[in-house]
């Protein structure tokens, strides 16, 4: 959407160092279970405003080392995988080569022997698994994934190629700053058992004439949050699904990091009607 708490050093799931029991230094954030407060709850949708948290979490930083100035201001991202992870690969490489101004500070997967996980190990990203499962004993809990999140000062959750349904509670943790990537142009091709090959075979099956990418902002259900962009692919009459999903896969990896690059730029507004835009760079007159 990792060093191992003093107390507990038996959860296996935190492969590198992320704090898992981190020491408030102002109030204590409410128990999981109590849900979220209203205040961190959206306002009603005005004209084209800012996509911004409703209510900042105090950032409960270490001492920065001398020449860390430059990290000031970058969002802190955690990245939700289940597979190979290559969009994941993808922004996190944005983000140090300077595209994406934000870091990848933990990465959270169903399925700890992916290739996503196995890049992020390499990395020096922390892993989590989540959630708990008869193939995955070692995953934590919602309530200890959101003390994560927390503890670790986390801005956005992205979501690149998790196959799970995002929890409730996550979502209302995160509102508005929560991102998915699908390989069709949703609301096409989307929803409960479209993912992978299962969507390129299905568009072909179809006689659409065009596919993409659709990036949008996650809800409590299967590909039905808000678009904030798409790119398009035509459809051969000679297409198979490999061929198809190859193309779409070269658009993902560019406009979820235009995406994910926007989101941390502050430059993602909501229409009044409840419509997520993205600001150009050079020009904040113009939406892209």
């Amino acid at each position: 959407m990792e060093a191992a708490i003093a107390h507990a050093p038996s959860a296996p799931a935190l492969r590198r160092s992320l704090n898992l029991n981190p020491t408030p230094a102002v109030r204590p954030h409410p128990k999981p279970w109590q849900g979220v407060l209203s205040a961190r709850h959206p306002s009603n949708a005005v004209r084209c405003e800012p996509s911004q948290r409703p209510e900042a979490r105090p950032r409960l930083r270490a001492a920065q080392p001398a020449g860390a100035d430059a990290a000031v201001g970058r969002k802190r991202l955690a990245v939700f995988v289940s597979g190979g992870g290559s969009n994941f690969r993808a922004i996190h490489e944005a983000a140090l080569g300077g595209a994406v101004h934000g870091d990848v500070v933990a990465l959270v997967t169903d399925k700890p022997g992916c290739g996503g996980a196995e890049y992020a190990t390499n990395n020096g990203i922390p892993v989590l698994v989540f959630p708990k499962s008869k193939s995955a004993p070692e995953g934590i809990s919602v309530a200890q994934l959101l003390d994560t999140l927390r503890g670790n000062n986390v801005d956005f959750v992205l979501l690149a190629g998790y196959l799970k349904l995002i929890p409730t509670e996550l979502i209302q943790e995160y509102p508005k700053s929560i991102l998915n990537i699908h390989p069709s142009l949703l609301p096409a091709f989307g929803g409960k058992g479209f993912y992978g090959s299962k969507v390129h075979k299905a568009v072909i099956a179809s006689g659409a004439r065009y596919s993409g990418p659709t990036v949008h902002f996650v809800d409590e259900h299967y590909d039905t949050g808000k678009t904030l962009a798409q790119r398009v692919v035509p459809v051969f009459a000679d297409d198979t699904p490999e061929l198809l999903a190859a193309r779409v896969l070269h658009e993902e990896h560019m406009v979820y990091v235009e995406a994910v690059a926007a989101l941390c730029e502050d430059r993602v507004v909501w229409r009044e009607d409840g419509v997520p835009l993205i600001k150009s760079r050079t020009n904040p007159a113009v939406y892209i």
